[in-house]
Parts: structure tokens; C-alpha cells; sequence
């Protein structure tokens, strides 16, 4: 992470303004900066060597006013209780603003899968449900896929929750497996609903894909189908990156796809880019990810690690659009310089909610014993979207504020009066 800062205290910050603007008192206030439930629990494994080894856990159940608790769990080296509180409390305001009848929750456990085999692998996931499986389940808390957990890892987690609760329970987890109740779309949800919400921007914008150049800086998930999404709309998508360093197109740009055949051949995106393809014929520099952020672009879309975008480097980003896809990739101090360069920041909150729609639409499909077409998911999706930008739009024309705020304003109105 560049900035250590406590990303908690960010969005606390953001919080307490949203709440004196909306008028709702202290006694609100007071309540929505700090979790209902904070669980905690180290897990102990048995190696593949024989060795026992200990990791913390984590999961984080914030505010269910608005209904059950939902959010990922991520393995992470780095997850610590500071960094779930505030994806949890993300995650409240998101299901607010896409008005999903969901509250916020997360989890994690401090590890470094890479460095596991399968077999531990499994076993740790088998163990967080053991720690937490009393204080989850499909009318209470629904976890998901966060960070370095995937759909195998949630077939391991449900098939643990159903041996403990004494029956199959498949609305207990979502991002599973198509067939174990998995929902059709689910793998590119964020980066779909992320697309829905630009288009919809561009529109007020008056912006042409095909005259649109674009930079996503991150190659994960996300980012690549982001890119992937976005090219197939006729979008110029001039620049990527990934951990180790980006490229930038000298032409028209490039289609994502061929990129990731060769990062996946060669292991990594710069220095690979390209051999042996049809994208040898394009003209590319290699660049570093801070340069990437400041390239002369339309739309820049932060699609890795927090805090990217600060008052360090705010001042010169020449995109008109930023639509963040990573979770708090620009610090407060820069979204205050951002809207003074009338610079439209799509936020997190609402840029990445697909992911979290349609895992709503997963646990309805569970619960309803139903299996829905990926057209069923992308139209409902689609529609979702659309309606949350045109939300968060008319707030903040009213309120004459960035979409951030907007987005605040309207998340917060809602769980107020839920509550």
C-alpha cells in the first residue's frame, strides 16, 4: 500500500459530513461509526508437513438495518481489523445505494494463500466456517469471494456450513460455482455493472466510445474485463497495468484480450507484451503505474489498490472521468482537488456494486430453488444500475456536490430511514 493512513478514519470523515449535511444527529452518528459485531478468532492448521501453523480471522457484521449482512472475505497477507471494518461499512452503503435490501458485513483472514497447497487451502476455509458458522447463514449474514478467494473456495465454505447446520444450504454463501447454486455472470458482475454506470455518464457527458481513449490500471479480474467489456463497446483502451508495471499504446489502442493471452503465457503483463501474437504489430511503451494514472486520457479507471490517487499526484490527472473499480482508490484530500478540476469521479460505492447486485440476485435464486439465464441477470443488473446512477445523479445536482458525496447522501438517507 503507498498510504498507511487508517482507511477507517477516511471514511468516518466522510460519515460525520454526510450526517451534519443530512441534519440526522449525533446519536446516528454515534452509532453508524462503529460495527454492530466484531468477530475474531485465530485458526490453527495442520500443514502439509505435519506442522501447526496459526492465522487470524476475521468477520466484521456492521448494520443490518436495511436487512441481512453481506460481504466478501478476502485471504489477505495484509487484512486487519481496520481494513475490514471499513469494506464492511463500504459494503452497508453500497447495498443502500443500489437499493439492494442488504446490510454490510466482511471478512478475512490474514494469509498469504500463495504460499498454501490446495489441501491447506481447503482446510483454512473449512476452518473459518467452524469459528464463525453460529454467527452467519442465509436470513443473517451471506458471505461472498473477496480478495484471493474464488468460487472453489465458497463450494468448500458452503458444503462446511451445510455438515454443521445439519442440511443443504446453499443461500449461505454466494459467489459459488455455477453448479453448486452459483449465479450465471457472477465472474464479470462488477465489471458489467461498472460499464452500465459509465454508460449512463457518458451519455450526460456527450462522450463517443469510439472517440473515448481509456487507461485501467490493474489486470485482474476487474480490470481485464472492465478493458475487455469496454473495447468490445467500441472504447479505445490505450494503457494497462498490473502489479509490476504497464503498457501504453501509441495508436488506436488494443484489444484486452490479446494482452491476457500473453500475460498468461509469460506470467506477466510488461516485458511479455508481445511475442508471438497479432498485438507484435502494435507500437507500446512500457510505463509505471504512477505514470499510468497520469497519462492524457479520457476515462482512468483504478481498478487495484487503495489510495492510488492522492494530494500528491491529484494535480495531474488529465482524465475528465474516473471510474473506480478498486475499493477507496482515491483519498479524500484528492477528491477535493479532483472536483475542483471539474473531474467526474464515478465512487466505488456505486462503480463496483455489480459484484454485490448480483450476488443478491444469487441468494434470491437459492432461496427460490430458481436458476436464472445470464441475459435474466445482466437485464436485471442493467436496470439496477442505470436507476442507481439516475439516483445518485439527480442528488447531486440537487445538492450541488461531486457524485461521491451524492452517493453518500443518498446510502445514509436510506439507512436512516430504515432504521
Amino acid at each position: 500500500m503507498k498510504n498507511k493512513a487508517n482507511p477507517f478514519v477516511n471514511v468516518l470523515k466522510k460519515l460525520k459530513e454526510t450526517t451534519d449535511q443530512l441534519d440526522l444527529g449525533e446519536q446516528f452518528y454515534s452509532k453508524m461509526s462503529k460495527p454492530n459485531v466484531v468477530l475474531e478468532q485465530p485458526l490453527t492448521i495442520k500443514l502439509d508437513n505435519g506442522k501447526e501453523k496459526t492465522y487470524q480471522a476475521y468477520r466484521v457484521q456492521y448494520n443490518n438495518d436495511r436487512g441481512p449482512y453481506k460481504g466478501g472475505i478476502r485471504f489477505h497477507p495484509e487484512a486487519n481489523l481496520d481494513e475490514v471494518k471499513t469494506l464492511a461499512f463500504l459494503m452497508v452503503l453500497k447495498c443502500a445505494v443500489v437499493g439492494i435490501p442488504m446490510g454490510g458485513g466482511k471478512g478475512g483472514i490474514q494469509v498469504n494463500p500463495k504460499n498454501l497447497s490446495e489441501g491447506e487451502l481447503e482446510r483454512l476455509s473449512r476452518a473459518w466456517v467452524r469459528a464463525f458458522y453460529k454467527d452467519i447463514g442465509p436470513q443473517k449474514d451471506i458471505p461472498a469471494p473477496d480478495v484471493y478467494t474464488n468460487p472453489k473456495i465458497m463450494s468448500w465454505m458452503v458444503d462446511e456450513y451445510s455438515k454443521l447446520v445439519g442440511q443443504d444450504s446453499p443461500a449461505s454463501f454466494t459467489g459459488k460455482p455455477i453448479a453448486n447454486g452459483g449465479s450465471a455472470g457472477r465472474e464479470t458482475a462488477t465489471a458489467q455493472g461498472g460499464y452500465y454506470v459509465l454508460s449512463e455518464l457518458a451519455k450526460k457527458l456527450n462522450m463517443k466510445p469510439e472517440q473515448t481513449r481509456v487507461a485501467v490500471q490493474g489486470f485482474g479480474n476487474v480490470g481485464y474485463h472492465t478493458a475487455r467489456i469496454l473495447h468490445e463497446q467500441g472504447y479505445k483502451i490505450v494503457a494497462l497495468s498490473d502489479s509490476r508495471g504497464g503498457i501504453v499504446i501509441n495508436g488506436d489502442g488494443v484489444n484486452p484480450e490479446h494482452v491476457m493471452r500473453v500475460k498468461k503465457a509469460k506470467g506477466v503483463l510488461v516485458g511479455a507484451y508481445c511475442h508471438g501474437t497479432v498485438c507484435d504489430l502494435i507500437d507500446h511503451d512500457k510505463i509505471s503505474n504512477e505514470e499510468l494514472l497520469e497519462l492524457d486520457v479520457d476515462i482512468l479507471v483504478p481498478a487495484a489498490l487503495e489510495n492510488q490517487i492522492t494530494d500528491a499526484n491529484a494535480d495531474n490527472i488529465k482524465a475528465k472521468v474516473i471510474l473506480e473499480m478498486a475499493n477507496g482508490p482515491i483519498t479524500p484530500e484528492a477528491d477535493a482537488i479532483l472536483f475542483k478540476k471539474n473531474i467526474q469521479v464515478l465512487p466505488d460505492i456505486l462503480a463496483n456494486a455489480g459484484g454485490v447486485v448480483v450476488s443478491y440476485f444469487e441468494w434470491l435464486q437459492n432461496l427460490d430453488e430458481n436458476q436464472w439465464t445470464e441475459k435474466e441477470v445482466f437485464d436485471k443488473l442493467q436496470k439496477t444500475m442505470q436507476q442507481s446512477f439516475s439516483d445518485v445523479w439527480a442528488m447531486a445536482r440537487k445538492k450541488k456536490v461531486d457524485l461521491r458525496s451524492a452517493a453518500y447522501l443518498l446510502g445514509v438517507d436510506r439507512i436512516a430511514k430504515a432504521k
